[in-house]
């Protein structure tokens, strides 16, 4: 057998004496556990405590209860700082120093974590946590550039696994609240752009998709970043219907390099829904559709498919595409596509796809055909 195209090896029996020391290591686990879950429940939030939860969650980062010990361990240790009032707004005081590195030392102890377990929820959650309590606890100077020093952290989480969706979402989070958090005054480059950082992080996805056409997570944080940063511009009609033919192209351009790519044509599918005269005007890349765009935009676009297909003529996406197009092409001009042609695809789909026969019989049910 063979999972995802790895061969699966043979279990190697194991000998007494490895059993022996996993069953030793075993119990050194449960010791572990009780030993801290009662220092918890009596509430001994000292370093010691703190460094018996760091040894367990090495060891499990998976067991989220003790995260949570974790945190209530570090809350009573703000809390005890926070007594020495700041002399100065942006200056720290001596409690507040000591929460400054009580989280850069919980962010150093996470880095190994993540880089061992990248698709780990907790470990996620927990530095989100340690961040949120430097915008709580510590002057925006000091909270920004741990915000923005975990901006560069994630990117290159990324760029050790592009794809990760944990890496992505968190992105965004951090990329949110370095939005809200006021620029320092020694960091330019944020006076220069002000708060948002859309047009950066639409670089960036550029960036990520040349690097691997395949990122999901790039084009799907793109299409989420596209109306606000239509609306920065400022984009008239004009410079809208530029846009859209713009990103045509670059998804054009994609497919024709891998037409079988599942994330490309979820793009392309994105792309098409925005002149859909149905769609919401908040989630439209062109807002006035009432002077022939739809169908010029799907004469097109159909266009563009059928040309695709030479080559790859065994690839199930093109058909669907093509039909969804032409879906929405009868939408506007009933008479632009052949109900002969149509059938045609379908029944390519059907063959490329039996798996999903009821739903192609919906989708002829749809064209009438």
């Amino acid at each position: 057998m063979a999972s995802h195209g790895v061969p699966r090896t043979a279990a190697v029996e194991r000998t007494e004496q490895v059993k022996q020391k996993e069953l030793q290591q075993i119990d050194q686990y449960n010791e572990l556990v009780r030993l801290v879950n009662t220092k918890v429940s009596e509430e001994q939030y000292s370093t010691e405590t703190l460094a018996l939860v760091s040894k367990l969650l090495t060891q499990n980062p998976e067991y989220y209860t003790i995260w949570n010990y974790r945190r209530l361990i570090l809350q009573d240790t703000f809390k005890n700082a926070l007594a020495e009032p700041a002399i100065e707004p942006a200056a720290l005081s001596p409690g507040q120093q000591i929460i400054l590195d009580y989280i850069v030392n919980d962010l150093r102890f996470l880095v190994p974590l993540l880089l061992k377990f990248p698709k780990c929820y907790w470990i996620w959650n927990h530095r989100l946590w340690l961040l949120e309590q430097s915008t709580g606890q510590l002057p925006a100077s000091h909270a920004r550039r741990l915000w923005q020093e975990e901006l560069g952290l994630v990117g290159k989480m990324l760029n050790r696994d592009s794809r990760n969706f944990h890496g992505w979402s968190y992105r965004r989070i951090v990329v949110a609240h370095l939005e809200q958090l006021p620029a320092a005054e020694t960091d330019q480059e944020a006076e220069r752009s002000g708060t948002s950082m859309t047009e950066p992080e639409f670089a960036y996805t550029t960036k990520m998709i040349n690097t691997n056409l395949s990122n999901f997570s790039a084009w799907h944080n793109r299409s989420k970043l596209i109306p606000r940063l239509l609306a920065e511009r400022n984009a008239d009609e004009s410079a809208r219907r530029a846009f859209l033919a713009a990103e045509f192209e670059f998804i054009q351009r994609a497919l024709y390099t891998d037409p079988y790519d599942q994330s490309l044509w979820f793009y392309h599918a994105y792309l098409m829904n925005t002149v859909d005269p149905d769609t919401p005007p908040e989630a439209r890349i062109c807002l006035d559709l009432d002077s022939g765009l739809p169908k010029e935009t799907y004469d097109e676009q159909l266009e563009s498919i059928k040309d695709m297909m030479d080559g790859a003529e065994d690839c199930k996406w093109i058909y669907q595409a093509l039909l969804q197009c032409a879906l929405a092409l009868k939408a506007v001009s009933p008479d632009s596509v052949s109900e002969d042609e149509m059938a045609a695809w379908l029944a390519e789909l059907r063959k490329l796809d039996p798996l999903r026969s009821e739903r192609w019989d919906d989708l002829s049910k749809k064209l009438n055909i």
